[in-house]
């Protein structure tokens, strides 16, 4: 089953247009590799987390559980640098990744998925000018959106199930089970495109 990341919380945010939204992560994002000082980004991470605060504490904590699949990378990260003795540099990554996919993670929360792709059609405009066809990349874009979480949520129950019932980690048996999942959401979404007209 397909989820969407919308936050049913009502903000001032939601009301804003989607492409200025879009616009100003990627103004954002190209800001953060631009910055190198490491006090610098712990104040932007800070008021990242202050823009989720804003709306109350339900959307905070519903914001942060989306977030908290960046700890495998960022744990890698920090033992690299760590290990290579280079913490500073680290550190500048891990906190940008962290506001980076913090803001992205804001935008999804306060717009819904058709505006979104509202905007990814406006772009494509000159693409179908010449005959190109954009309907795929859309309905990619959308499928990507509502499938990520959806599958982060089926893998964290597998390996929850696999805790249950074995004192061994994981690890790399619930690869299959997961693979066979994904396929059969795969699967039941391609009849759903079919029986509609396909692309």
């Amino acid at each position: 089953m397909m989820i969407s990341l919308t936050s049913p919380i009502e903000t001032r945010a939601h009301r804003w247009p989607a492409g200025v939204k879009l616009l100003a992560l990627c103004g954002a994002t190209m800001g953060l590799f631009a910055i190198q000082i490491p006090v610098v980004h712990l104040l932007v991470f800070g008021c990242v987390l202050g823009l989720y605060v804003l709306p109350g504490y339900v959307f905070f904590c519903a914001g942060l559980r989306q977030l908290k699949v960046l700890w495998p990378f960022l744990a890698i990260i920090v033992i690299w640098h760590v290990f290579t003795n280079t913490p500073m540099v680290g550190t500048v990554i891990a906190l940008r990744l962290l506001s980076a996919v913090g803001l992205a993670n804001l935008v999804t929360m306060t717009t819904r998925l058709a505006d979104m792709i509202a905007v990814v059609t406006w772009l494509t405009a000159p693409l179908r000018r010449i005959g190109i066809a954009t309907r795929p990349l859309e309905i990619g874009i959308a499928l990507v959106v509502r499938f990520t979480p959806a599958l982060a949520d089926k893998g964290s129950a597998l390996s929850q199930s696999w805790r249950a019932r074995s004192p061994r980690r994981a690890n790399w048996r619930v690869i299959l089970p997961f693979t066979i999942l994904a396929l059969d959401d795969a699967e039941h979404v391609a009849d759903a495109i079919k029986a509609r007209g396909g692309l």
